[in-house]
Formats: C-alpha cells, structure tokens, sequence
C-alpha cells in the first residue's frame, strides 16, 4: 500500500510589476487594472510556496530533499523574479500579462520537469501577493 506525502517549501521575493495593456489608453487601463496599472510600476513581498507529493523513499525518508527543493526554487525561479521588474526583467515572463496568476502559472512551468526528474511530482503552487490576496495552481 503506497503513501502518498505532500511536503511544501517556502521561498519569498521582492518584485514590481504593471498590469497594463499596450493598445489601452491609461484611461482604460485604470479603469480595468485600477493602481496595478501605475505607469511607474508598483511592488509586492511575495511568499512563493511549493508543494510536492510523492511516495517516501525508504534510504533517505524524504519525498524530496527540501534542501534540494529549495536549491532549485531559487535558481529556476527566484533569481529571476526578486528585485526585478517582472515585465522587463524576467524572460520567463515575457510577453505575458505580469498578473499574480500568470506568473504562478509560469512557475509551475519553471518547476514541474526539474521535480520530476528528483523522484517527486508537482502538487501545487501558491503564490501570496499580499496579506489579502494569493493564487493557487495546481496545473
């Protein structure tokens, strides 16, 4: 009989970003993105956390090393996204609307075949963009 674990990891980043489209009028933009459309761009403290699930390895007792888990968080996402400008800054972002949901969604992209190659698989992603607000992705 399998046990299936879920083990999750967090990891913080400082970024700015804008919701804006091009074609729109800033008026328009407003309208829609309200001050997620400020011209001079706006930030967020994100807390980022992943959670992977898989059957406990009897050698090691892990799902997944978090110490790894980490290692790759930070070098696949984290390094792109903190103290950057998510839209000018991050190549994994380019071209898409910077919304909290994309960008949770471009994650999971970075993350889900690294994790798989170590043994585990890619349960979700959540991804908090202020005390009030968080997405959560489960692909």
């Amino acid at each position: 009989m399998s046990k299936l674990i879920y083990i999750t990891r967090r990891e913080r980043f400082s970024a700015a970003h804008k919701l804006s489209k091009s074609n729109w009028s800033d008026e328009k933009n407003y309208e829609v993105f309200g001050k997620c459309a400020n011209p001079n761009w706006h930030g967020h403290n994100y807390d980022l956390y992943v959670t992977v699930k898989g059957e406990v390895k009897p050698e090691t007792g892990f799902v997944m090393d978090l110490k790894l888990l980490s290692d790759l968080i930070k070098s696949l996402v984290i390094e792109h996204l903190d103290h950057k400008n998510i839209n000018l800054d991050t190549p994994f972002m380019e071209g898409i609307m910077a919304s909290t949901e994309n960008i949770c969604i471009a994650i999971w992209e970075q993350l889900e075949g690294v994790v798989a190659e170590h043994g585990a698989a890619l349960h979700y992603i959540k991804l908090q963009e202020t005390e009030n607000n968080f997405v959560e992705y489960y692909g």
